[in-house]
């Protein structure tokens, strides 16, 4: 773990927050009309062959040692294909308010737990501190929202999907933080695309309705559009950023993106659709960046 935080992993911490922030948009988009197993797992799988391809056209490393193949395609199927594929699905009946408070306060407190009982941080003052503003920031900011709806059987089973895609998530950014050691960020970012994205590509493929027909991407304008984002400063720029930070900060630090990623969010929701903020809004996005720096600060 680097001794001192540097500008330049501040300014990565920033672009990720922001990527992060603005994803939803892209993923929104593209999911009403194309299947999510397709629209995911192409995205995953071309960003990884892309990263892997320009390794290559440097001279850099691409293949890794096969005894680390299993743990490298553990971690690209729970960070990529069980997190996406539920995730995207779930969505569609949850709330998006609800589906902020669940995944944006049980990330950080995941990736501190895992982190912990894998040995890889010790549980500290400022770390309690952190979650504890952190997730009363997102609880103002949108548990009124979330709590407004109706939480029938359909958005009970959406809201678990949510917790599991969170946790699948988490578990395999401090899985991934050991092969590091041996393997650039790049690298393994590339390689938990890759793999993660074929797994999730083949299982769409042999049970997504309509995934077939997908296949033959005539999805128009905006899908693509959207696919393009997510893949460039998304899937190529942002995850290989969060893996650097995973190596150099260590998961549950990298992790605080989440207290900042939703304040983007919101940001983007008054700009792009006019939305509304309310001084309890203003007052959890500011114990969000509170927690941020807490947690941030050595």
């Amino acid at each position: 773990m680097a001794s001192k935080t540097t500008p330049t992993q501040l300014l990565m911490f920033g672009f990720l927050c922001i990527m992060w922030g603005a994803t939803w948009i892209g993923m929104k988009a593209g999911t009403a009309t194309v299947p999510p197993g397709v629209f995911s797992g192409l995205r995953w799988s071309v960003a990884g062959a892309v990263l892997l391809g320009i390794r290559a056209l440097r001279g850099e490393a691409v293949l890794f040692p096969p005894r680390e193949f299993w743990r490298v395609l553990l971690v690209g199927v729970l960070m990529i294909a069980i997190n996406a594929i539920i995730q995207l699905y779930a969505l569609r009946y949850v709330g998006a308010g609800l589906a902020s408070v669940v995944g944006s306060a049980l990330t950080p407190i995941a990736l501190l737990g895992f982190a912990s009982w894998l040995g890889q941080e010790q549980l500290r003052r400022h770390h309690f501190v952190a979650l504890g503003l952190g997730v009363s920031g997102i609880l103002l900011l949108f548990g009124p929202k979330a709590l407004a709806g109706r939480l029938d059987l359909t958005e009970l089973f959406g809201t678990l999907a949510i917790i599991v895609s969170s946790l699948a998530y988490c578990l395999g950014s401090v899985l991934a933080r050991p092969l590091m050691r041996t393997l650039a960020p790049a690298q393994m970012a590339a390689m938990a695309n890759f793999l993660g994205g074929i797994v999730l590509l083949t299982a769409s493929i042999l049970f997504e309705p309509g995934a077939i027909a997908a296949m033959h991407l005539t999805w128009g304008v905006v899908p693509w559009a959207a696919w393009l984002f997510l893949l460039i400063p998304g899937s190529l720029g942002a995850t290989t950023v969060y893996f650097i930070l995973v190596r150099d900060w260590g998961a549950s630090r990298a992790g605080t993106y989440a207290f900042i990623s939703p304040i983007v969010s919101v940001l983007l929701g008054i700009a792009l659709l006019g939305e509304q903020v309310h001084p309890i809004d203003a007052i959890g996005m500011v114990l969000m960046l509170i927690a941020a720096w807490v947690a941030l600060r050595k």
